[in-house]
């Protein structure tokens, strides 16, 4: 990603011709994170599948290159379905889950993925599928939630996806109950957070599932952990923890304001007392993606004998199934976007930067992601020595609340019409998750770039496939 940043004449280049706001997508990274996990499970000696949550990102050149690994996918929606069957997964490369309607579990029943159902009526609904339209028999993987421990208590947020750990038994008895028409080859869980505690009393509470359906007599053999590994989008912990105790102090009013309008991402001040907690992404993890994973296999399942949980899953032969998203898409791309104006509003000296593209279309903050933009100079631009300023940053919607980032933005020198910023690692969910076309404006386009030698080589995203000449895979 450094190199492609450095690649200025490429990047004017490619917004001079497709347009701003760009993303740009990284095909090859992907693979290289897949490898990152697989790392982790020859660590641990374990089998199983890195199932990449297609959620975060809807690139086609992103699926086909991991169609090119031994990576499968998972899916949350029909058309997601149809996406990764025509980038080249077989069916037992594909897991589908999420919310479904019909036409998603009769082409997921029909194709003959496997199917992560969230409770009986969407296991009374599948059976029904397939013993009308006579299709065989569908691997199906329950899933739990709302897991809880003994001893210290370990809380677990309300969620709405998946069975209740303590209606587990109502679940495998549906599971008998159309044992002709679905196959239980395992169970999962679903659990909103990002405490390893927390995930590892749910694969504990998983193990002791999987032992009640052995004694059912069903023949268990994975269990999936789902996803939220996360990502650490700053190298030093130390901006982190500087960037958040300096906004405190703005909240409380001890230092100038560092967002517009004083917005304090859940905090503020009264009578003197903060209030509220922070809403964003801890942009400084400190175990994250591949790591993260290691450290849940480390914990102990205090009622399984103190055992580290990989040695739990390695004695009983269990496959380990992930679902990384953000994980997955770790420096796997950017949004670039072009200046139109830049202005001086009001008696502070506010510097108010619009750029060409809506703030749906650089959605960071929307997932609480707070990162600055690098500042790409126009061709032939004469640097400005004036040094750093503080900037607002704006999209080109007629709204006031199209800000593209509320918090005050420092860039090395004011910028001028026609330069770039470039918003890094923006692939996973801030690409399109969030997508519009607002105000009748396009939604960004997005071209797939990979290595030549020393230079940077380019296509339309939707034209990338791992047998693009001097690109991808080979």
């Amino acid at each position: 990603m450094r190199s492609f940043l450095a690649d200025a004449a490429t990047l004017h280049s490619l917004t001079g011709a497709l347009g701003s706001p760009l993303h740009v997508v990284v095909p090859d990274q992907i693979a290289e994170n897949v490898e990152r996990f697989r790392s982790v499970y020859r660590a641990h000696h374990l089998a199983g599948q890195v199932f990449y949550a297609h959620k975060a990102n809807r690139s086609s050149a992103l699926l086909r290159r991991l169609a090119a690994t031994d990576a499968g996918v998972d899916v949350a929606s029909l058309e997601e379905l149809q996406h990764a069957l025509g980038a080249g997964f077989s069916p037992d490369r594909i897991m589908a889950t999420g919310p479904k309607n019909p036409e998603f579990l009769w082409l997921a029943a029909r194709a003959g993925v496997t199917v992560g159902v969230d409770g009986t009526a969407e296991l009374d609904q599948l059976a029904t599928l397939v013993s009308k339209y006579g299709l065989g028999r569908v691997r199906v993987l329950p899933r739990l939630s709302g897991f809880e421990t003994t001893g210290v208590r370990v809380l677990s947020r309300r969620s709405r996806f998946g069975t209740p750990v303590r209606e587990a038994e109502l679940l495998l008895e549906a599971v008998e109950r159309h044992g002709d028409a679905v196959d239980a080859t395992g169970v999962a869980f679903h659990v909103d957070t990002m405490s390893v505690a927390e995930k590892a009393v749910a694969l504990e509470g998983c193990l002791a599932v999987l032992e009640a359906c052995r004694s059912r007599g069903l023949r268990p053999r994975a269990v999936d952990v789902g996803g939220g590994f996360g990502v650490s989008y700053l190298a030093e912990r130390e901006q982190w923890e500087t960037y958040t105790s300096e906004l405190t102090a703005a909240v409380m009013g001890r230092r100038p304001p560092l967002t517009w309008g004083g917005h304090g991402y859940g905090l503020r001040e009264e009578s003197g007392t903060l209030r509220g907690s922070l809403g964003l992404y801890p942009a400084f993890r400190s175990v994250a993606g591949a790591a993260y994973l290691d450290e849940l296999l480390a914990q102990p399942a205090p009622s399984l004998g103190g055992r580290p949980l990989a040695a739990l899953l390695l004695e009983h032969l269990y496959d380990l199934y992930t679902e990384p998203g953000r994980a997955l898409l770790d420096q796997c791309g950017l949004t670039l976007a072009k200046v139109l104006e830049v202005r001086t509003q009001g008696t502070d000296g506010a510097l108010l930067v619009r750029l060409a593209a809506k703030a749906d279309d650089i959605a960071l903050e929307d997932h609480g992601v707070l990162m600055d933009p690098v500042l790409i100079p126009r061709s032939g631009a004469a640097a400005d020595g004036d040094g750093p300023v503080a900037v607002h940053l704006f999209g080109s919607l007629c709204l006031e609340t199209d800000l593209i980032t509320r918090r005050t933005v420092f860039l090395p020198r004011r910028p001028a019409p026609g330069d770039l910023l470039a918003f890094a690692n923006t692939a996973g969910y801030a690409m399109d998750f969030h997508a519009t076309r607002a105000q009748q404006q396009p939604a960004a386009r997005k071209v797939a770039a990979w290595q030549d030698g020393d230079a940077w080589r380019w296509c339309l995203d939707d034209q990338f496939w791992p047998i693009t000449p001097s690109g991808g895979a080979q």
